[in-house]
């Protein structure tokens, strides 16, 4: 037998014995209803299993005896590879290989117009505003803003958020400014524009993503405080990401907002209790009145009695554009998070002379001050799902379950 035949017959041999090399792992079962929804699985441990990490994988899903290919996306920074289950099926298999299953979700990411923009169905569904938007002619400049998301769209294409209100300039769609606070003695406000103190601006973009599974991006903003005596100095730098995922599913997205921050200042900052301010706030569209607008909470209180008490999550629905259904978001706050669950300000029934304007907010410092060390890194997590149709209370505890105690895989291998 030839040399060059004995290296081929090598090369095969070696290729058919470390093509076997895979990490089996299965999913743990909730005690809830199973809903479609991200998971995701340490790539540390397939390099135990001697898989090539940096090499093409392929992830299957192992029911009744077949294996059936699924999409995935790598996460880097994270190390992570996420998939969504289309069903309740528990065990799984990674290995080194040529993928070829593709997600129809539409997910990718781009800029527009000065926003960039997160799309499920290959339309817009979140956006983020990075250049300046002015308000309306005849309205000061005061009220000028970047950094913030508007519009959020659902699937079928309702706009659910709004800026500008006349009643309200400073209101930018979704955005989370803290409002009472203190630098160095002086009460200091990042939320409203119009009394000139201070304001949050885009500055950056630090990283952005795109697959199957999810888009993303991390946008650097600063909190700005203008009643310096020289010049407006930065009192807080944060860090913005946003990941938006699909679900499986054409009526549903699901987007998350992390916020991580720190005070560069000798002193700090204190962020003072006030009945709204930081967290996530979001005003939404003027179709939504007192009339076809509802609240229910995770302990149950609806809109009549939600302002001021706490909840891990929060459903917010209202009459579609058409009239014809419902769609809403379902806000959910972290356990990690700051007096979670969360205090929240709910704009009464008769708010905005008695029309019933719909405005919800997660607000950590509702009942109690937050004092910000100087140089300290201090993170609030939120994730909201975005619907068409109906989303129910058990849904909802489903979703809050999964976003509580993400990653419950164990490995079924070594």
């Amino acid at each position: 037998m030839s040399r060059v035949l004995l290296l081929i017959l090598s090369i095969v041999l070696f290729s058919s014995c470390t093509s076997d090399k895979s990490i089996q792992f299965s999913l743990k079962k909730g005690n809830g209803i199973f809903l479609a929804q991200p998971v995701s699985f340490d790539l540390t441990k397939a390099e135990v299993a001697q898989i090539d990490i940096k090499k093409p994988m392929v992830l299957f899903q192992e029911k009744d005896g077949e294996s059936v290919e699924i999409p995935f996306q790598i996460d880097e920074e994270e190390n992570r590879i996420w998939f969504v289950p289309a069903d309740d099926t528990q065990n799984y298999r990674l290995q080194n290989g040529s993928p070829s299953a593709k997600s129809d979700a539409g997910i990718s990411e781009q800029k527009q117009g000065g926003s960039l923009q997160l799309n499920f169905q290959n339309k817009p569904a979140v956006s983020y505003r990075y250049e300046m938007t002015y308000p309306p002619e005849g309205v000061d400049s005061i009220f000028k803003k970047s950094g913030y998301i508007h519009p959020i769209i659902t699937p079928k294409g309702d706009t659910i958020t709004r800026i500008q209100p006349d009643d309200h300039y400073h209101h930018y769609g979704l955005w989370g400014p803290w409002t009472h606070t203190q630098v160095d003695g002086e009460r200091v406000d990042f939320w409203n524009l119009g009394d000139g103190m201070g304001t949050v601006l885009f500055k950056e973009f630090k990283d952005t993503q795109s697959g199957d599974i999810f888009s993303s991006f991390t946008a650097a903003q600063e909190h700005i405080d203008l009643k310096t005596k020289t010049e407006p100095q930065v009192a807080m730098n944060e860090a913005l990401e946003v990941k938006l995922w699909t679900l499986n599913r054409p009526d549903r997205y699901m987007f998350d907002y992390t916020t991580r921050f720190n005070s560069p200042l000798e002193n700090g900052i204190l962020f003072e209790a006030y009945r709204y301010g930081g967290g996530i706030g979001l005003r939404f569209n003027e179709r939504w009145k007192a009339d076809n607008c509802s609240v229910l909470t995770s302990e149950g209180n609806d809109r009549l009695t939600a302002d001021g008490t706490n909840a891990k999550w929060c459903i917010v629905s209202g009459t579609s554009s058409d009239g014809k259904g419902t769609n809403g978001i379902l806000f959910m706050s972290h356990p990690t998070n700051r007096k979670h669950p969360e205090p929240m300000r709910i704009w009464p029934i008769d708010a905005n002379g008695g029309r019933g304007d719909m405005f919800f907010e997660f607000c950590p410092i509702r009942h109690e001050e937050w004092k910000i060390e100087p140089n300290k890194d201090y993170e609030l997590n939120y994730r909201m799902v975005v619907f068409d149709g109906t989303l129910n209370a058990e849904e909802a505890e489903a979703y809050w379950q999964s976003f509580a105690k993400q990653n419950q895989v164990e490995l079924i291998n070594k």
